[in-house]
């Protein structure tokens, strides 16, 4: 990025921490505010996408960060830059940046903090730097094998419920639907695979995996985060901070 971050930390991390942190005291003066910040099931070793497909998530010790995460570093871990596993990486601290929003100000603010999974919307520019032959495939399997796909207009209504559907007011959840992605989608009577976190079903609130709940870690990358955007104390929310 222009800061020096990599693309996919830059963008769907370090760029959403920091505006979430400057919004919280705005957010607060609302009363019933929520904030959602889009997860993945890649980010989940609990389920098919995060623990099967390699590679899979892993912060490791947040030296990346500790060393400022902009270039040359390129990996939470400050291992060599691997794309697929930077973008499972962000999305591990998006969800653990929900939990230490609702950790740190849900009681003072009343905020709403949580994450969601929308389905895998696999025609987006996502997949923008895959070769021809992936980006016209992957969208079919996703679809008709694994059944995950999701498409674009409904992955937005699907983020758009959990701002407003009043069944989704408590904080510190991880919605999703139809199944979540813990298994591969089965074959149902209307000819379509279920299960699989695709299109349809009913929201629910799913179950992170035990990394992405590991607080010791997530308090970590927190604090490296506040360094790496440059969050001073002036700039940190005015609302209390739970303990």
């Amino acid at each position: 990025t222009d800061d020096g971050f990599e693309q996919s930390m830059g963008i769907n991390h370090f760029g959403h921490f920091l505006l979430v942190n400057l919004l919280i005291d705005d957010l607060a003066k609302v009363k019933g505010s929520r904030c959602c910040v889009v997860g993945s099931i890649t980010g989940n070793s609990n389920t098919v996408g995060g623990g099967l497909v390699y590679p899979r998530a892993d912060l490791g010790d947040l030296s990346g960060f500790a060393e400022g995460a902009k270039k040359p570093v390129s990996m939470a871990d400050g291992k060599p830059f691997f794309g697929a596993k930077a973008y499972k990486d962000s999305k591990v601290c998006n969800m653990m940046t929900v939990s230490e929003l609702h950790r740190r100000y849900h009681e003072s603010t009343g905020i709403a903090f949580s994450s969601m999974y929308p389905g895998c919307i696999a025609e987006t520019q996502l997949f923008r730097e895959k070769r021809p032959w992936f980006r016209k495939a992957f969208p079919w399997f996703m679809k008709y094998v694994t059944g995950g796909y999701v498409g674009m207009e409904e992955a937005g209504e699907r983020l758009a419920q959990v701002v407003d559907d009043p069944q989704c007011t408590k904080s510190d959840v991880y919605w999703s639907w139809n199944g979540g992605a813990q298994q591969i989608g089965r074959w149902s009577e209307d000819g379509k695979p279920r299960g699989a976190g695709g299109s349809g079903g009913e929201i629910f609130e799913n179950t992170q995996s035990d990394a992405v709940r590991d607080r010791e870690t997530a308090k970590k990358m927190w604090e490296l985060s506040c360094k790496a955007v440059g969050l001073t104390d002036k700039d940190k929310p005015k609302a209390a901070e739970s303990a």
